[in-house]
C-alpha cells in the first residue's frame, strides 16, 4: 500500500483519469473529492463488498435453479 501526505486542496492523480483532492478535514474525519470518468464506478468500500456478496449469491442461485431444471426435465 502507498500511503501519501496531502493537505486541504492538494490531490492526488490515478492513472491519468482520476483525481483524489482533499477537500476538508475535520477532527478523525476527512472529506476527498472524487474526479473520474463516468464509466468508473466508485463505490465506498462497504457498499463495494455487499454488492460483491449480492453477485455471490445471485450467481450460485442461477447454478441452483439451472441444476432444478435439468433434474425435472
Amino acid at each position: 500500500m502507498l500511503a501519501l501526505s496531502r493537505k486541504i486542496n492538494e490531490s492526488i492523480i490515478i492513472g491519468n483519469d482520476i483525481e483524489l483532492t482533499i477537500l476538508e478535514v475535520k477532527g478523525d474525519q476527512v472529506k476527498i473529492g472524487i474526479s473520474a470518468p463516468k464509466s468508473i464506478p466508485i463505490y465506498r468500500k462497504e457498499i463495494y463488498l455487499q454488492i460483491k456478496e449480492s453477485n455471490k449469491e445471485a450467481a450460485e442461485t442461477i447454478v441452483t435453479d439451472e441444476v432444478l431444471k435439468k433434474l425435472f426435465q
